[in-house]
């Protein structure tokens, strides 16, 4: 006589071997998808960024034509490619030609970088190490180079994996523009698997996480890109006006550090200081009251852009933009912000939501 026991166990044995198999074959298929999606990750996720930062602006455009989906979602595209490219094409066509300008004065025998102003002469005692360093490299570069090797290979390491990531970011910019425009033809329906996956993630409060996810791109596009991208924009305005030499590398400077939240301070100041000792003082007083017109508008816009204050901490921003920059390159600059206070607003929602249940 056969034994029920045996049989219930031999049944349930069975059952943990066809879940274990089902799970098995479930993770070598995500395994697998994630292998073949893995060059595309940062592209999709800054795509979608982006498409929902600029859904209302579509949603307004869509409005004005009659409803239609295509068009608006051409359009926007377009103008998004356009603002990308052509200060792309200026700021390295200024590379170039600062490259082109420091070969030409090494071939002549001429000093790559200009002596210090008679006006340095007036300038503060604290300046003098500086001035020095200056007058030094304008006459011995070669003895400047040898003196701080260390310090200049750790940033010339920096700047050249900086340069080297800007091509490729651009690129990748440009494949996000694009997917971002056709994920705004079909927003409807993307709007709706999103939800249903925050739901299948998040129970009951799934919907309320979308749309706090939502809310944190569109906050931090606006009040941390977007701010930072106007004063960059601004302080390259200046320094290509004003005729200040590598102007396209300054700008892309300003653009990184104004994105870490650090500000653009940090090479406007020096800037204006160094124009003031190789041009003419109007050029160099009109450069310098423009720049502390764009420093300033860092308290103007970001009220205006991000409305009741930062959407995470300066530390988490930061952090963010250091961590995406040092494991993506160029793009994780941008994407890494992004991500990190996405990550930041949502767990902070769930630890409110545990404690109010």
């Amino acid at each position: 006589m056969e034994n029920p026991n045996s049989s219930s166990t031999f049944s349930n044995f069975e059952k943990i071997v066809d879940i274990l198999i089902r799970l098995g074959v479930l993770f070598l298929l995500l395994g697998w998808c994630f292998d073949i999606l893995k060059p595309f990750i940062l592209i999709l996720i800054w795509a979608a960024v982006i498409s929902i930062a600029l859904f209302p602006l579509y949603s307004v455009v869509s409005k004005i034509f009659g409803g239609r989906r295509i068009i608006p979602a051409i359009l926007i595209t377009l103008l998004m490619l356009s603002i990308l490219i052509v200060p792309s094409t200026l700021i390295g066509q200024s590379l170039f030609e600062g490259i082109n300008y420091l070969r030409e004065m090494y071939a002549s025998g001429q000093p790559l970088i200009p002596a210090p102003g008679n006006t340095t002469d007036g300038w503060p005692a604290i300046t003098k190490p500086i001035v020095d360093i200056w007058r030094l490299a304008s006459e011995n570069l070669q003895a400047v180079l040898v003196k701080y090797s260390s310090q200049l290979q750790v940033a010339g390491a920096f700047i050249l994996a900086l340069l080297a990531g800007i091509g490729m970011g651009i690129l990748q910019f440009v494949v996000s523009i694009l997917i971002a425009g056709a994920l705004l033809a079909y927003s409807e329906s993307i709007i709706d698997i999103s939800h249903k996956i925050f739901t299948k993630l998040a129970g009951s409060n799934g919907v309320h996480f979308a749309e706090i996810t939502v809310s944190t791109i569109r906050s931090v596009v606006k009040g941390i890109l977007g701010v930072a991208l106007i004063q960059s924009a601004m302080a390259g305005l200046g320094f290509f006006l004003a005729g200040v030499p590598f102007a396209g590398l300054w700008t892309i400077a300003c653009l990184i550090l104004a994105i870490m939240q650090v500000g653009v301070g940090l090479i406007a100041i020096p800037v204006a200081i160094y124009m003031f000792s190789v041009t003419d003082k109007v050029t160099a007083t009109i450069l310098a009251v423009w720049l502390v017109i764009t420093l300033l508008a860092d308290n103007v816009l970001k009220p205006i852009l991000l409305g009741r204050g930062a959407p995470a901490p300066m530390l988490v921003i930061f952090l963010g933009s250091i961590g995406g920059f040092i494991y993506n390159g160029f793009l994780g600059l941008f994407l890494g912000a992004v991500v990190l206070t996405i990550g930041y607003k949502v767990f902070m929602q769930w630890l409110s939501t545990e404690t109010e249940s």
